[in-house]
């Protein structure tokens, strides 16, 4: 199953944390080899639903902090099973495409339902026409990878990655959390809009989603015209 990235010193950065993740994993994949990999890639869409509903429901005060730092553990965990799967997989000789399928599947329905929970938080967001503009700006950049994986079967992972994206988006949780803790809701507003790190991750998103949907789309763009000169799909007719 999976992933690779834009330039090479990322991808440089990307590997060596797979392999890490690799090597630390190796144990349980090992006490694992009798498992279906699909069993852990479904198994992130409850995890992760799980992480969503604390995101939404988490307000403010002690309550509020733990909810946040159990939606941060949980997602990590969904993280974790969307690596485990693949290196599962990898290591039985199970890589199938309907891994790979349900994989990704999975991965752009948690992008957005936990963009969409942080939004519907009434008390740390509750823009939620913002919070849709992040999710859909979100999946635009995602659906141009796969569709150039679609069109030209190379994938295309330029852009603000999914990777980044999670990084901080646990990142945020858990500063919400130590707000939450200390009785502060935002760092003051703009436009109505309380500037806290929910706010912060939910333009990101948006932000890194336009960003992504340019530099994948000019990247496209250039291998797809590229691959139409040395491997056209029609030929001219002759008069």
């Amino acid at each position: 199953m999976h992933k690779g990235r834009g330039g090479p010193s990322y991808i440089m950065a990307l590997e060596k944390g797979r392999n890490l993740f690799k090597k630390i994993s190796e144990p349980l994949v090992s006490k694992l080899e009798g498992v279906n990999p699909a069993t852990l890639t479904w198994l992130t869409l409850p995890t992760g639903l799980a992480a969503a509903w604390l995101m939404m429901n988490a307000g403010e005060g002690s309550d509020g902090g733990l909810m946040m730092i159990g939606a941060a553990v949980l997602m990590a965990a969904a993280m974790a099973l969307d690596g485990l799967d693949g290196n599962l997989a990898r290591a039985t000789g199970k890589v199938t495409r309907w891994g790979d399928y349900l994989d990704h599947t999975l991965d752009r329905v948690l992008d957005v339902v936990w963009i969409l929970a942080l939004g519907y938080n009434a008390y740390w967001f509750g823009h939620i026409e913002l919070a849709w503009t992040a999710a859909m700006l979100t999946m635009f950049g995602s659906y141009l990878g796969t569709q150039a994986q679609a069109v030209s079967g190379s994938r295309n992972y330029g852009g603000f990655s999914r990777a980044d994206r999670m990084v901080l988006t646990f990142i945020a949780l858990i500063a919400t959390a130590i707000m939450a803790y200390l009785d502060t809701s935002s760092w003051g507003e703009f436009e109505g809009i309380s500037i806290n790190p929910i706010a912060i991750i939910i333009a990101i998103s948006a932000l890194g989603g336009a960003y992504t949907f340019v530099v994948r789309f000019m990247k496209a763009k250039s291998e797809l015209q590229s691959l139409d000169k040395t491997k056209p799909l029609s030929t001219p007719k002759d008069d």
